[in-house]
């Protein structure tokens, strides 16, 4: 047991990125979840991005984000 590997869920996230807007939450609040524009997306990584959903508990916990 003591080597067995726990994998989160494909939909869940570190709570840590939603407590405040991070320079990727804003680009992406930007892009208003247009993963297809988005910079990590071009990057090629191969996870399912969950921005779009931080960016909805952002909205709601911080209000919009100060976008000069």
């Amino acid at each position: 047991m003591l080597n067995t590997v726990i994998k989160p869920e494909q939909n869940e996230f570190s709570i840590s990125i939603t407590k405040n807007w991070t320079p990727q939450a804003i680009e992406c609040y930007k892009l208003n979840g247009n993963c297809a524009e988005c910079s990590i997306r071009k990057a090629h990584y191969t996870f399912d991005c969950q921005m779009p959903k931080v960016i909805e508990i952002l909205k709601v916990i911080s209000g919009e984000p100060d976008i000069e």
